[in-house]
């Protein structure tokens, strides 16, 4: 139907059917567009894409959710369960508010929880978290689960996979944490929130969350934060543990938080800031510490926090910490805060704030201070605000610097000061009071005349410190020790107090801290603190040391052990301080193993090493353990053992009959071997012509015969083992000489001399030997007496030499060992006499001769201060024949001084040695016959006369043990007949070196005794005559010695 339209007057007016078709067509589709959605459910309102339904008393889900929505609503309702079927619908839903109903569980929302993205579950009764009931919702990022009543957190509650971003536990029951709880959230949760819940202990390593930011912990009843407790937190910024029950925080309690910003521990039982308690926070950039019971805060407790920039330390128990201390805040070089409000600060030292430098902002508000030391603020160059809010000050000589500083740095306005001393300025501002009314006219606060003084002890005694201090008050005095900056709760003082001052005005004041049996505990540095009414003095602190003397755990133990092995030493000892271990040879650090490399001691280990040991490393090894109380030491032997062997080879030897030889077995080893001399595979047949010298490495056999030749074998052996060594003898026809008595003059003539020259040598010999002898000895002894210049070892084995040696000389060049020169005279001892060589004699008869020790010389020559053997080397050792007015001076002074009293007398053959040697117990030899001696004696250059002389007796050498006759005998008057004795005195023991016949010198009209027993035999002569027995009633038998050469 067409309408009429009226026109611009009134006319009614027609509008053509076209154009009505056309209005039609474009207002039909935005007609359609403009058609409403499906309305929104009952009870609920619309806004946008959001459907609310909060609030409505609800049981159960609304009928008819529209698709479209994407938040729904359902908090403050009575819902107790979710029926899935209801979500199905609902594909754009992402956050769900469920909040505040009843619900006992997480619900299911059936296929909308694949894509909701938040799930806000607070104020329900849900008592659990299930793995099983989250493992739908994949695109979760926010779960609130705050205020139900969950109680536990097991490792299964979040199962891997989870996106949650943001984890809300807050206000729960929860008590028990179980470690790695949350290690399913590891690669999305960022916020954790478990607040006012029951937990009361943090596993060790329980976050291993490397994503998360913040970690809420406030209000638990948490007790103590171990070491490394937050380790796994790398990327935590914030973490809050303020009012828990946290009264220790252990080294290393915050490990790992390399980038945390914000640390909050207020309100919380807090009582000390030890040295590594905040380590390892170097981006920390704000500390609260408010509201805890902080009294004590360690030199460099703040090391590490370099950019921490506020530092809150509000209502605390800080006092000394600013009063006394210095370098509590070193380390904090960017720090701009710092509010100490409400503490116990009564004074402020001059160090107090040293490191503050950046300082900007400086809160000492409601703090009683009465003092600040000169200059404890100038150092802060860029301190804007400082609050001082006290009425205590003590407006005396120290404060008058403070009130032109703050004036001068614009700082008054927030400084509220009052003098309460002295009574004229009671009450006013410090800023009113005239500079010259700060006086110092008395002593109200105490001052310190007497510091406590460092102590060292020993572990178990009483020690005690003592301080005093002065003051003019008689406002209370209390006392108190600190130890290491802590006030001892229950310190053992004694408290005295007495006037200084005639006029009663000044009190000094003295307090004894007693510390009974101390032990390690008690180390540390102590402190007085003498405090009244007008604030505290603070004395220097004196440490005390507790030492312990050293005391072996491992001590080193005798050892015994074969060359080329390795030798091994325990040694270790404990101490206060610990005690430093050292090793000594012998006494002195000379250790042939060290400087061939062989020795290895290791600092940090208690065994001292030598590799390839060797003979020279035998000895007493002591080890030392020393310490600043005390050194201590222990001892052990290393004993070297090593097989035999022979230092010289032994050699075949051709000789002449009647001649003499001397085979030498000079053998080594450890321990010493002993030595067996074997002819052919038999032992050796001992006769009168046989001798041995100590320890048998030299045999000598006298006036060989045919019979003596053979296989000679030398057996060396110890406990390691045996080794032998052979010589062959071969004995040859001794060549024939001239038939007259040339041979025998010379010889007579020669032996004359010798023992006239040697004489007069042993009569020094003799004379110093005794007066070293006196001079070493106060008392009549048979021990023998060493020389000073004699060494110690060769006493201490009875004799003073163990090697000897013999000489024997050969005629017309050199001969092997043993063979003697054939005209029976010592090419040494004719040297002496040149008339010898006038009578041109062309046949000799072979005799033997003696040669000297060269060792033995070497220590008469020490004795007498003379020049060693190679002097004496040509005059061999002899007797004189009769007697002269110096030797009988001689006599008469040795008869005059002190001699050795022999025990007891002994038999000859008999030794007084409780463990006779090898050949002591051996036949011996000789026989002493009718006063006589039967056979010759072959005494070493340690040999002495027998004490028991009748007329002369003589004083002995140094030396024990096995020994022979003296190599000389002083010669006499020529009324004496002396007699060889006819008995051995105890220092003389069995003979073993003794050779067959002393040859006497003879009167005139008598014949020589040769020293193999029998008289000088012509050529014709037998070579076995008789020995002669007959003595010259004016002259004396002397024996003429004779040796071979080795």
């Amino acid at each position: 139907m067409a309408r009429s339209v009226r026109g611009a007057f009134g006319a009614p007016r027609r509008l053509p059917y076209p154009l009505l078709w056309l209005l039609l067509l474009w207002l039909g589709p935005a007609t359609a567009e403009a058609d409403p959605r499906p309305p929104c459910a009952a009870a609920c309102t619309c806004a946008g894409d959001s459907l609310d339904c909060g609030g409505r008393g609800l049981a159960a889900l609304p009928p008819d959710l529209p698709a479209w929505t994407r938040s729904l609503n359902l908090s403050y309702n009575r819902l107790s369960e979710i029926d899935p079927a209801g979500f199905e619908d609902l594909p754009n839903l992402q956050e769900v508010y469920l909040n505040s109903n009843e619900l006992t569980a997480i619900p299911s929302l059936g296929a909308a929880s694949s894509h909701v993205v938040s799930l806000f579950l607070q104020h329900n009764k849900i008592r659990s978290v299930e793995g099983s009931q989250l493992k739908a919702y994949l695109s979760l990022e926010v779960l609130d689960l705050s205020s139900n009543n969950i109680t536990e957190i097991r490792s299964a509650c979040f199962p891997q996979g989870l996106p949650i971003r943001e984890l809300n536990l807050a206000s729960n029951r929860i008590s028990s944490l179980e470690s790695g709880a949350f290690d399913g959230l590891s690669r999305s949760l960022v916020m954790l929130r478990l607040s006012k819940n029951r937990i009361t202990q943090l596993p060790v390593k329980a976050f291993k969350l490397p994503r998360l930011t913040q970690l809420d912990l406030n209000r638990n009843r948490i007790r103590l934060i171990e070491g490394l407790t937050f380790q796994g937190l790398e990327s935590l910024e914030v973490l809050k543990l303020q009012r828990n029950n946290i009264s220790k925080l252990t080294d290393g309690a915050f490990w790992g938080l390399s980038r945390i910003h914000v640390l909050v521990l207020s309100f919380n039982n807090l009582t000390r800031l030890d040295e590594e308690s905040l380590a390892d926070l170097s981006s920390l950039s704000i500390l609260r510490l408010s509201h805890n019971s902080i009294s004590h805060i360690a030199e460099g407790a703040f090391r590490g926090l370099k950019n921490l920039r506020v530092l809150d330390l509000d209502h605390n128990e800080i006092s000394g910490t600013i009063e006394d201390t210095s370098g509590a805040f070193t380390g904090l070089d960017s720090l701009s805060k710092l509010t100490l409000f409400g503490n116990k600060i009564k004074s402020v030292a001059k160090r107090a704030f040293a490191g503050l430098e950046g300082l900007e902002h400086l809160n000492l508000g409601d703090n009683a201070i009465r003092s600040v030391q000169s200059d404890a603020f100038v150092k802060m160059k860029n301190l804007k605000e400082l609050y001082i809010s006290s009425d205590s000050f003590l407006c005396d000589c120290q404060l008058k610097w403070l009130p032109p500083w703050l004036l001068g740095r614009t700082l008054q306005p927030f400084v509220t000061a009052t003098c309460a001393h002295p009574e004229s300025l009671k009450g006013q501002s410090i800023f009113s009071v005239p500079p010259e009314s700060f006086v110092c006219d008395d002593l109200p606060k105490p001052q310190i005349i007497t510091q406590p003084e460092p102590t060292m002890a020993v572990v178990g005694k009483d020690i005690r410190f003592t301080c005093s201090a002065a003051s003019s008050s008689s406002s209370p005095m209390t006392f108190a020790w600190k130890k290491d900056n802590e006030v001892l709760a229950n310190a053992d003082m004694e408290n005295f107090a007495h006037v200084r001052a005639q006029d009663g005005v000044v009190m000094e004041y003295t307090t004894i801290l007693h510390l009974r049996h101390v032990t390690f505990g008690h180390e540390g540095r102590y402190q007085c603190v003498i405090t009244n009414h007008f604030g505290s003095t603070y004395s220097h602190k004196a440490r005390l040391v507790v030492n312990v003397l050293p005391s072996f755990t491992k001590t080193p133990h005798d050892i015994a052990i074969r060359t080329g092995t390795m030798a091994r030493l325990e040694c270790a000892a404990t101490g206060h301080p610990n005690p430093q271990i050292a090793w000594q040879k012998d006494g002195g650090t000379d250790f042939p193993a060290a400087r061939e490399r062989r020795m290895h001691v290791m600092p940090d280990d208690d065994v001292f090493f030598i590799t390839d040991v060797k003979i020279e490393d035998m000895g007493v090894y002591s080890c030392t353990a020393q310490n600043s109380a005390g050194t201590v030491s222990a001892n052990a032997t290393l004993t070297v053992l090593e097989t035999p062997s022979l230092v010289v080879p032994l050699e075949d030897r051709v000789v002449s009959t009647g001649e003499t030889v001397a085979l030498q077995c000079k053998a080594t080893g450890s321990p010493t071997p002993r030595i067996t001399w074997f002819k052919g595979n038999r032992p050796l047949s001992l006769t009168e012509r046989h001798h041995f010298t100590p320890g048998n490495q030299l045999l000598v056999v006298q006036n060989v015969v045919v019979e003596d030749a053979g296989q000679y074998t030398c057996e060396m052996s110890n406990a390691l083992g045996t080794e032998r060594a052979h010589s062959q003898l071969s004995i040859v026809p001794s060549p024939g000489c001239r038939k007259d008595g040339t041979t025998v003059g010379i010889f007579t003539i020669a032996v004359v001399c010798s023992i006239v020259l040697t004489s007069l040598v042993w009569v020094c010999i003799i004379y110093q030997t005794r007066k070293k002898s006196e001079e070493y000895s106060v008392t009549n002894t048979d021990e023998t007496i060493v020389p000073p210049d004699v060494p110690s070892y060769l006493s201490s084995q009875g004799t003073l030499s163990d090697r000897q040696e013999t000489v024997i000389r050969t005629e017309g060049g050199h001969q092997a060992n043993g063979h003697i020169e054939s005209n029976g005279v010592c090419p040494r001892d004719m040297s002496l006499f040149s008339e010898a060589d006038a009578h041109g004699i062309t046949c000799r008869q072979p005799k033997p001769c003696a040669g000297c020790n060269k060792e033995a010389w070497a220590v008469m020559e020490k004795a007498q201060r003379r020049p060693g053997p190679q002097k004496m080397e040509h005059s061999g050792p002899g007797v004189c024949g009769d007697g002269s007015t110096d030797l009988d001076r001689n006599h008469k002074e040795q008869a005059s001084s002190p001699q050795p009293v022999p025990r007891d007398h002994t038999q000859p053959g008999t030794r007084s040695s409780p463990e006779p040697s090898q050949r002591d117990r051996e036949p011996s030899p000789r026989h002493l016959t009718g006063g006589t001696v039967d056979r010759s004696l072959y005494p070493s250059n340690h040999d002495r006369m027998p004490p028991s002389l009748k007329t002369t007796p003589a004083a002995p050498l140094a030396g024990k043990g096995p020994s022979s006759w003296t190599l000389a005998r002083l010669c006499e008057p020529d009324s004496v007949d002396l007699q060889p004795p006819s008995t051995l005195t105890p220092g003389s023991p069995e003979l073993p070196e003794a050779a067959s016949g002393f040859p006497s010198v003879p009167s005139e009209g008598q014949h020589l005794l040769l020293s193999n027993g029998q008289l000088p035999k012509a050529c014709d002569s037998s070579p076995k005559s008789p020995p002669l027995t007959g003595q010259h009633p004016g002259k004396r038998a002397v024996p003429l010695l004779f040796a071979p050469k080795i």
